[in-house]
């Protein structure tokens, strides 16, 4: 099973380099799998001689930015138990990102309330 999720996350690394670029460092968790497919990525740089390989640092709990960000959106959407397609489920995420945004004093307020701004989007 590692294997097929190493070779999953290789993919997704190859593809996110494909389309950034390299990036000097990744920051992931303690998941062998992620491990396992940026080694293999950093395997496949050196040999094609790319001269430059990505730093990996990892994080034993969620200290990661990205994941404390994305923990709210987790909550909401565990108990849903999925969506049905991707058009729902891409709708639904932007809608709870805008959500937290307007709660966290992210988006310009123009002394408006987090509803009215709310509001101000919906229209």
């Amino acid at each position: 099973m590692r294997t097929f999720q190493g070779s999953r996350s290789r993919r997704f690394f190859r593809r996110a380099i494909a389309t950034n670029g390299v990036p000097d460092r990744v920051v992931i968790d303690r998941s062998g799998a992620n491990l396992a497919g940026l080694q293999a990525v950093n395997a496949v740089l050196k040999f094609t001689g790319a001269g430059k390989t990505i730093e990996v640092l990892q994080v034993k709990y969620l200290n990661n930015i990205l994941e404390q960000d994305h923990r709210f959106i987790k909550k909401i959407t565990d108990p849903m138990k999925g969506f049905k397609s991707v058009t729902s489920a891409a709708a639904t995420l932007a809608g709870i990102e805008t959500a937290h945004m307007i709660r966290k004093g992210q988006l310009l307020e123009n002394g408006m309330s987090a509803f009215q701004q709310f509001a101000a989007l919906a229209e």
